[in-house]
């Protein structure tokens, strides 16, 4: 896992923790949060990619929605908002 997924992942899993990567190494500085453990850290990641595409999906379907009410396509708007 890169670098910037883990930081990702465990911002995910612990919202507001306080904690620092150095290269692969995790500092915990949080007083309030437990640590993860490597495999929490991997679901979370995981869980957080779902997310990611969850959200990309209803973008692009809100996106198809608007553009179909509006009665154009994804080229005209593209020229509309050039």
């Amino acid at each position: 896992m890169e670098h910037k997924d883990k930081a990702a992942a465990i911002k995910f899993i612990r919202p507001m923790a306080e904690f620092k990567l150095d290269d692969d190494e995790l500092f915990w500085l949080d007083a309030n949060q437990t640590e993860p453990t490597e495999k929490e850290i991997e679901a979370g990641f995981i869980a957080y990619q779902k997310l990611q595409k969850a959200e990309a999906e209803a973008n692009a379907s809100a996106k198809s929605a608007l553009l179909a009410k509006l009665g154009i396509t994804q080229d005209e708007a593209k020229l509309l908002l050039s």
